[in-house]
Formats: structure tokens, sequence, C-alpha cells
């Protein structure tokens, strides 16, 4: 019988020993251990927000008209401008020497600039000169981000079972907001007790810097359980030559060159998702206090306490939004976030314009349902696109670019956007378009929910689950072989006797184990 041209290449069945099995008590280590990173960066966020007003007296007194006010909100834009060099150094970097290790360095980059804001000079004592030191330490804040929540996603979307990452994820942007909500009120009772104490302008004098100085406690906290947290199950069960990959292999390894060549798609569709998230998000949160104080006409502690309750009731929200992605998918919980901000924007900016804390309220909590559905799922759905050996540097392009071009910079543009056209619904205009272009995305995505994540084993919670999912892999149409790091089977030529031995039933049925190509 004559041997055919034809080479036949396959992987070997699932087996149990391949399936990676976190027991909760780990997964809950490992979650806590990144959700006080990322509180700690939204602490910083809320504090910056919600003294945006303050912080134009005490940093660009000097600047003329409403330049200040725009100056102060720039330091904030800086910050997620330098966002992409932190995640093109600091992204491949975590693909490299493991989440764990680049985690711990963000953590520590992002206490320290904080702390330090809080012991500047102001413009009292060194004109408008005081506005570059803190434009630099915004940088380092920015550079560390660009790996801080990339990485933070990536962590908790390979540490989780795959029935349950959507629940088990959405405990990451809890931190994030209930860090907000903390920034927020550390804003509002440090004015009511330094106002109470020294007068109305307690807080431009000296009341500013405590906020800042009170991260240094926080971020030693944080970074002690960034020490703790072990590496990530799928990061470790890869082989260096895996990582390595080839130039041509999409689920390699590879840098930023290599990332765009092979997954510009799943890029795109990241970016344009993450821009409806966070024009949104950071509409809610950084740039709402400034709003309200500029044209709604509240006073800077109202504006400070009233986002404090919806982001709390938001954030215990996201469990449930996140099991709710597990069960009916992602791409149908990211269309309730996209329609819903489309029908509630312009609703929510009318009623706010009446002024009253009620209008204030309802309003709030109209802009954070959206919200909620977005962030909800995000650090279960974005890192889903990408393949293991290269997710924490594909994640970090995708999300530092919308952040920095499109989300950071939503308290800027918008204001700039009233200011050039006297409009006061523009940011609710601005907040429309990107989520429009997010449903375009998801329309696009493919869904990930209950599947393992690309070029990873399946992750369960116990070794009942993984011994079930072993025997039933054959009939699930939720594992890809394909996409996961099994060694290929030597090939062989189709009609040679190596091939009839080996059947379609692999190496198990002839009792050889050939060696990996």
């Amino acid at each position: 019988m004559s041997s055919r041209k034809k080479t036949i290449t396959r992987r070997r069945a699932l087996e149990v020993d391949d399936v990676l099995v976190v027991k909760k008590s780990k997964l809950r280590t490992a979650i806590s251990g990144t959700v006080v990173g990322n509180f700690m960066e939204w602490f910083d966020f809320g504090i910056y927000g919600y003294l945006a007003v303050t912080l134009t007296t005490v940093f660009t007194a000097d600047a003329p008209g409403g330049l200040g006010l725009l100056l102060t909100l720039f330091g904030f834009a800086i910050s997620f401008l330098v966002r992409p060099l932190g995640g093109f150094i600091l992204g491949p970097l975590g693909d490299r020497i493991g989440r764990q290790r680049v985690l711990f360095l963000t953590m520590t980059m992002m206490a320290i600039a904080t702390g330090l804001i809080g012991l500047l000079p102001t413009s009292a004592a060194i004109g408008l000169w005081a506005i570059v030191p803190l434009y630099i330490l915004k940088m380092v804040q920015g550079f560390s981000t660009g790996g801080e929540y990339a990485g933070a996603t990536t962590y908790v979307s390979e540490f989780s079972p795959d029935r349950s990452r959507g629940y088990w994820s959405s405990f990451l942007d809890v931190g994030s907001y209930v860090g907000f909500a903390a920034g927020a009120s550390t804003v509002a009772v440090t004015t009511w007790i330094v106002e109470g104490i020294s007068g109305a302008n307690a807080m431009v004098e000296y009341g500013w810097r405590i906020p800042f100085l009170v991260a240094i406690p926080l971020g030693a906290v944080a970074i002690w359980f960034r020490l703790r947290i072990p590496e990530t199950p799928a990061f470790e069960a890869e082989t260096e030559d895996a990582r390595a990959g080839h130039r041509d292999d999409p689920l390699g390894r590879h840098g930023i060159p290599g990332i765009l060549r092979h997954h510009w798609r799943e890029v795109l569709i990241g970016i344009a998702l993450v821009s409806a998230t966070n024009t949104a998000g950071y509409a809610l949160t950084s740039y709402m206090p400034t709003y309200l104080e500029t044209e709604v006409g509240v006073s800077n502690l109202m504006a400070a306490v009233a986002t404090v309750p919806v982001l709390i009731v938001m954030s215990a929200c996201l469990p449930f939004i996140g099991k709710l992605s597990d069960r009916i998918g992602r791409r149908p919980v990211y269309g309730i976030a996209v329609i819903s901000t489309i029908v509630l924007m312009v609703p929510a900016f009318t009623i706010m314009q009446i002024g009253q804390e009620w209008a204030v309220m309802i309003a709030l909590a109209m802009v954070a349902i959206p919200v909620a559905f977005y962030v909800a799922i995000a650090a279960s759905a974005l890192p889903a696109l990408f393949p293991t050996a290269s997710r924490f540097g594909a994640m970090a392009i995708a999300y530092n670019v919308a952040v920095s071009l499109f989300g950071g910079t939503t308290p800027l543009f918008s204001q700039a956007l009233i200011n050039l056209t006297g409009n006061t619904y523009m940011p609710a205009f601005y907040i429309m378009f990107f989520a429009a272009l997010g449903g375009v995305a998801m329309l696009s995505m493919k869904e990930t929910a209950k599947r393992p994540l690309l070029g990873s084993f399946p992750t369960v919670e116990t070794n009942a689950e993984a011994e079930e999912l072993v025997a039933e892999q054959d009939g699930n149409e939720l594992l890809d072989t394909s996409t996961m790091p099994l060694d290929l089977i030597l090939p062989v030529k189709e009609g040679t006797a190596d091939a009839e031995g080996l059947g379609d039933a692999g190496p198990a049925a002839s009792g050889k184990h050939p060696e990996p190509v």
C-alpha cells in the first residue's frame, strides 16, 4: 500500500491532570490581593476628581479666567496620556516574568506617587510652576496604572473558574468603585472637619493635603497584600517553549508588533468596549463633582457626598451582574449596557439640572445603571479576547489606548465641549457616541462565558468537576482543545502502519507515547 503525502497532526485528548483546579480558599486570597490594588488606584482618582476645584486654587491661582480649571483637569488627563507607555512596557513584561511581580511593582509606584502629591509646594509658594511637579507625579501614576488594570484583569480572569469567571472577576471593579467612594468620603469628611475647625478656606490652605497623605498607610497595606498573592495557575502551566512562541503562532507569546499582527481585530474590539465603559464610568466618578459644582451650582461638599451612596449601591450590584453574565453570556450584558446608556443619558442630565439633592441623586443613579453593566463584566470579558501567552500585553494595549484617548480625558473633553458650545448636555452626547461604538464591537466579539480562556486549560473548583469535564469532553461544545497547550501527536502519513495503528483514538489506543512536535 503506497503512502500518501498528506500528513496527520492532532492533539492528544484532555486529561484530568491537565485541568486546573483552584480551591476557593486560594481563589479568595488571590482576588482580595488584587482588589486592594485597584481600591488604591481608584482611591487616588476619587481624591483628585473631588478636589479638582480646590486644587485649581492651590496649584493654578495665577492662571487667567477658566484656564486654571482646565490646567487642573489636564493633570488628570496627563496621567492617562502616559498610560500606554506603561502598558507597552509592563504588559509584555508581565507575560515574561509573571503577573504577580508586575502587579507588585505597579502598586508600589502608585502608592509612593499618591503620597508625595500631599507634600507638594503650592502656587502661593512658587507660582504657576507648582503645576509641574504635580504633572510629574501624575505621570508616574499613569505609568504604573498602565500595567495595573491590565494586569489585574488578566490575573483575576486566569484565577477564576470557567463557569463562574464573571462572578469572581466582578469583585475587581467592586474594589475600584468602593475605592473611589472611599476617596470621595475622605474628601467630604476632611472638608467637614477642617472647615469646621479653621473656616471656609481651610481646604485650600492645608486640608487638601490630608486625603493624599492618607494614601501612604493605605498603600503600605496594599503592597503587603500584593506580596502574598500567588502566580496564576494558567501562567505557571505554560511551558517556556509555549511562552516564547513562533512568530506565526497566534497563541504564542509576542511583543507589541506580534500582538498587533495576530490580534488586531480583538484589540480594536477591546478599545471600543473600554472606551464605551470608561467614558460613562469616568463621567460618573471623576468628572461629576466638577460638573455639579460648575454647571449645576451645588456646593463642593454636596458634590463630594452625592455620588458616594450611588457608587456603594452600584458596587454591591456588580457580583450579581457578573453572575448573570455567567448564565446568559457576556454579549447580552454588554447589550444591556449599550442600550441603557443611549436611553438614559439625556434624561439623567436633564433631571440633574434641577439642582436639588433628590434630583441629583436620581440623575446619578440613572448614569450608574449602564456603568454597572459595563464594569461588572470587564474583567471577565476583555482578557478572554486574547491568548494566555500574550494576554497581559494585549490587554495593556487595548485598555490603555482606549482609556488614554477617550476614558481618562472625559473630564477634560466634556468641560471643553461645554465651554466651546455652551451646551451643558455635551457630556451626555459624548458618552452616547462611544456607547454606539461599543455596540458595534459587542456584535463583533465571540461569546466567552463558561469557556476556558484562549490558550489555557479549563479551570474548575473541584477534582470532581475536573473528572466530569474530561469524561464528557467529546460532547462538550464549550471545549476547544485546539487552543489548549496540549502536546501534538507526532505527524504521520496517511496509509502507513503508524497511522493505521493510531487510528482516531490517538496514542492511548496504540499504547505509544510519541514525542511532542
